[in-house]
């Protein structure tokens, strides 16, 4: 049945007036939907009955349902495993900054980009999410909270140029004047380096944050740490975020994942300031969250801190991303891991 959540404003008006109503009806529908955030079609209290009938007989009214909330006492970090129409689980993050809380939403249901410091690909692709899909993450966040939240990052499960065009109408929609209205200038999207994608999210000219998950600055040590290196060079990512700077005169954050004795030199960290030298960006550094799985470990703060002043005498934007969550399985992919386990078991 056709999701009636991923329509957008356009095409909702479209089939109101195709059913012979009148365009007001389609501006209370998305209010309910996208604004009130409602989870029934009884709620929709303005609207005919026959009109109510008429949406429930053709359109699935997509909600995603809490499985699970885990609280961080440690930050106030909330992690969701949402439960799709199909059983599938899906993750999401709330974290709360001083600007306002913030969601880390996933595009897809597991991952097929195989990074091997990653819970999400333990278990390949299954299948990726629907606008409406992506919308509910973040409206049943809201609905857990009772109020808006500020700041979107498409940095969960999933690879988001991997599913580019529900990814894009997702985008088109949560911007919306119509709908929960958040700025593009809040939203940021991450990728592993998929170029054509990059290329092509350049050519919307949108005012997005693109996130480039490099954890690297030569192309032996990233294929290490991702299988995607074997197929896209560094040097033609760094010529696609060129490309992506000159359309949309947005700064790129380069986020670097610090895996103790992989990645975490002082060689490592000059051969970065040289890569990056001239380009607006900036650098996130991540210390790995461990995965029991996985091989790497966290690298020691003062390795962290040693990379990080290095490139800063180096004059490049850096960051330490402040570790939240940890307590409640706060990297990508461990809680659905935990909870798909935990099934197998029973």
């Amino acid at each position: 049945m056709t999701e009636i959540k991923s329509f957008t404003y356009g095409q909702l008006e479209n089939w109101i007036t195709e059913q012979g109503e009148a365009k007001f009806r389609a501006k209370q529908i998305y209010d309910w939907m996208h604004k009130k955030l409602v989870t029934e079609w009884s709620q929709m209290s303005n609207l005919p009955e026959r009109l109510r009938d008429l949406l429930k007989e053709q359109f699935a009214l997509t909600v995603l349902r809490p499985v699970e909330i885990l609280h961080s006492k440690q930050d106030g970090t909330r992690k969701y495993l949402f439960e799709l129409s199909d059983g599938n689980v899906v993750e999401a993050v709330m974290m709360p900054y001083r600007h306002g809380n913030s969601v880390c939403i996933s595009t897809q249901v597991g991952c097929r980009m195989g990074c091997r410091f990653c819970a999400s690909t333990l278990d390949g692709l299954v299948r990726s999410l629907t606008a409406a899909e992506m919308l509910e993450e973040v409206y049943g966040v809201c609905r857990d909270l009772g109020s808006r939240v500020s700041n979107i990052v498409l940095m969960g499960s999933g690879e988001p140029f991997d599913n580019y065009e529900n990814v894009m109408q997702f985008l088109q929609m949560i911007t919306d004047d119509y709908g929960l209205n958040i700025s593009a200038r809040n939203i940021t999207l991450s990728t592993c380096g998929l170029v054509p994608g990059i290329r092509k999210f350049a050519d919307r000219k949108g005012q997005e944050t693109l996130a480039i998950s490099l954890h690297a600055a030569d192309d032996e040590t990233r294929r290490k740490m991702m299988p995607i290196a074997n197929r896209y060079s560094i040097a033609e990512i760094m010529e696609a975020c060129r490309y992506f700077f000159e359309l949309t005169g947005r700064r790129i954050t380069f986020e670097y994942s610090l895996a103790a004795g992989v990645n975490d030199r002082q060689t490592d960290a000059a051969g970065l300031a040289a890569l990056l030298k001239g380009l607006p960006c900036h650098v996130n550094l991540i210390p790995i969250n461990p995965v029991r799985e996985r091989q790497f470990r966290q690298s020691h703060m003062t390795d962290v801190n040693h990379f990080k002043n290095k490139l800063e005498k180096s004059g490049i934007n850096v960051t330490i991303r402040r570790e939240m969550g940890r307590d409640i399985q706060g990297a990508c992919g461990q809680l659905r891991r935990g909870f798909l386990e935990s099934k197998k078991s029973q």
